[in-house]
């Protein structure tokens, strides 16, 4: 009986210390109270996550984090962003912030979209008005990439951020390449808005660039179906800014962006040219021996010296 007792005693003071570890362990790390900025990327499992709470000193223990996580059904309930955390945050504390609404937000701005799109998109995100953005933003110079944005940015406040990124990304060297093109800078990036949208990978993007620089330089009508998308503008029935298909009179329709009836470039810019175009401009190969180039349904690419040849290649891959 006493050896029964003796091991009860023994379990339950097991228990308690185990009890006592467990709960030392999601304590908070010090009582450093200063916040710091931490950030949740979009798409990072929450063993990520814990694991940089650990390396920043913001819990004692991703093992532990990790399990009271999954013990609190939250694990999976991590919002992107970024946080205030700070040491003095017990692990209850951390989870309930990260799981909650962050001080700003993740959002994404795709290549080839215009600014009417971007607009779009941010006032869906950020309650951005429109009509703020169009004010500010200028086509083919608002960098398409994924922003970490606090949520009470103004227009001008993202505007600016995405034309600095642009200007970041459109370097020296970039803009030096293009002007050996005989190019000026702001050219190069409506060569490679067109780009954009007419061309999906990199090499498919150098040669169409090779191909509308090339009759750009006998003085041939670019011709470019994109322009046309342009000009003719948002299409209420599909519910998009890039008519799907194109026909005869919209070939015809009246506009220095339609690249059909009027050659050389188009005024400006018409879309937001990602860095893969801008580097398919600036690798632009005049010696190459086309004029003409197709891309079928299945996305492949067929290139001709000659109209017929160009025919050739639509009418023998739909």
């Amino acid at each position: 009986m006493k050896k029964i007792i003796g091991s009860a005693v023994l379990v339950i003071l097991a228990v308690f210390l185990i009890r006592g570890f467990w709960d030392s362990q999601l304590t908070p790390v010090s009582s450093e109270k200063e916040t710091k900025s931490f950030v949740i990327t979009k798409g990072g499992s929450f063993s990520e996550v814990s694991k940089k709470l650990s390396d920043e000193g913001l819990i004692k223990s991703s093992f532990f984090f990790t399990f009271f996580a999954k013990q609190s059904g939250l694990s999976d309930k991590i919002q992107s962003g970024t946080f205030k955390l700070s040491p003095s945050m017990s692990a209850e504390e951390i989870l309930k912030t990260i799981t909650g609404n962050p001080v700003d937000d993740w959002v994404t701005l795709l290549e080839g979209w215009r600014i009417e799109e971007m607009a779009e998109k941010l006032n869906s995100e950020f309650r951005i008005q429109n009509s703020e953005f169009l004010k500010i933003a200028k086509e083919g110079y608002m960098f398409p990439d994924t922003y970490l944005f606090p949520k009470d940015y103004s227009a001008e406040q993202i505007a600016k951020i995405m034309m600095d990124n642009f200007e970041k990304k459109y370097t020296e060297a970039l803009r030096t390449k293009i002007k050996s093109l005989g190019l000026s800078e702001d050219q190069g990036v409506i060569l490679a808005s067109i780009v954009e949208r007419e061309a999906r990978s990199y090499e498919a993007r150098r040669m169409v660039a090779s191909i509308l620089l090339k009759r750009l330089k006998i003085g041939m009508g670019l011709n470019a179906d994109a322009t046309v998308q342009y000009a003719t503008g948002y299409q209420p029935q599909e519910k998009s800014w890039w008519k799907r298909h194109l026909t005869k009179e919209d070939l015809r329709v009246e506009s220095h962006y339609n690249t059909y009836i009027y050659s050389g470039l188009p005024p400006t810019p018409i879309a937001n040219p990602s860095l893969s175009s801008l580097q398919a401009v600036a690798d632009a190969d005049l010696s190459i021996p086309y004029l003409y180039y197709y891309h079928d349904s299945k996305g492949n690419s067929y290139y001709a010296k000659t109209l017929d040849e160009h025919n050739q290649n639509i009418a023998n891959n739909p």
